[in-house]
């Protein structure tokens, strides 16, 4: 047994002391550590920006006050603006930094320096393979991927990507340490662009996009059909699932029928390009698909918070139960 898979095993005996660190302290990264905070871990929060750190206890006040959770773990926080600090004693490291490659590959550059040989090194990353992030750097079979929706209090699930250098142990101890968080870890064998949730949403909107382009309905309509139809239906019964309960028969029958209709344009919409182009960005600037006011958009905005928070409640009481 190595290293790792012996420091994988005596930190699951003993997990409730895991140390956890997270590296960039924004949006992502102050509620990855609010997770692993309620789950009794301690957390070293790191983020360049010593005004970012300012507020940041603040903020995941907020979120304990929000999910009706003690706040009294925020104990366990330590807030840090140097990195090798942040991270020496951690075992598993989590990096939420901006969505760019170089600034991924220096911050994992100084993680392989600083941290312990048998820390996991995680990576937030939703659109930059792993592979890309640990090319070259020593001891990239314990980086993996822990892509984390945003945001990630609320949303549970967390997509754990293993690259071709990726240690099993790696990722059975970053899902092992999830799960225990309350959080809904899934394992993404293959490290591809999207991994799997964003796959899915954007083959659904690319469809989405082009029935508007195409004239068949406005973008209200679509709206409509996937809140009031099949997406009505999702947080219950997935995709395959419903496959499995109508008939595979059935389901090879609608798409010999519908595949060859269905949009496969390999680039982005014209219609999505001029509207980007003419800056109508949506909720932020007025107008996208659809027109917004500042008191529409909040709507939006309350509509969706109420619901996650509504869901997480009732998750986290499942998982204590």
């Amino acid at each position: 047994m190595g290293a790792l898979q012996r420091a994988s095993a005596a930190a699951a005996r003993t997990m409730i002391s895991t140390q956890i660190a997270v590296v960039g302290a924004g949006l992502m990264g102050h509620g990855i550590a609010q997770i692993f905070l309620a789950a009794g871990h301690k957390v070293a929060l790191y983020d360049p920006d010593e005004r970012v750190l300012e507020g940041v206890r603040d903020k995941i006040a907020d979120i304990f006050d929000l999910l009706g959770q003690d706040k009294s773990a925020l104990e366990n926080l330590n807030c840090y603006s140097d990195l090798p600090s942040t991270v020496r004693d951690a075992d598993l490291v989590v990096e939420a930094a901006p969505e760019n490659l170089q600034i991924k590959r220096d911050i994992f550059a100084s993680l392989s320096e600083n941290c312990k040989e048998t820390a996991v090194l995680a990576t937030n990353t939703s659109s930059i393979a792993v592979q890309k992030i640990s090319e070259g750097l020593p001891h990239s079979n314990r980086i993996v991927g822990a892509h984390f929706w945003n945001p990630p209090h609320l949303v549970r699930l967390v997509e754990v990507v293993q690259s071709d250098q990726s240690d099993t142990a790696a990722i059975d101890f970053a899902m092992d340490l999830l799960q225990r968080a309350a959080m809904q870890p899934v394992h993404v064998k293959r490290d591809i662009p999207g991994l799997i949730g964003n796959r899915l949403q954007h083959a659904m909107k690319r469809e989405a996009i082009a029935l508007v382009e195409s004239g068949v309905c406005d973008a209200e309509t679509v709206d409509k059909v996937v809140k009031l139809g099949f997406g009505s239906r999702l947080g219950v019964l997935g995709p395959l699932e419903q496959s499995d309960l109508v008939g595979l028969n059935m389901t090879l029958a609608i798409h010999q029928q519908l595949m060859p209709e269905l949009d496969r344009n390999p680039f982005p919409s014209e219609l999505l390009q001029q509207k980007v182009r003419r800056g109508e960005l949506g909720m932020k600037s007025g107008k996208g698909f659809r027109e917004w006011t500042e008191e529409s958009a909040q709507k939006v905005r309350d509509r969706l918070r109420d619901h996650l928070v509504e869901q997480a409640k009732l998750r986290l009481r499942e998982h204590e139960s």
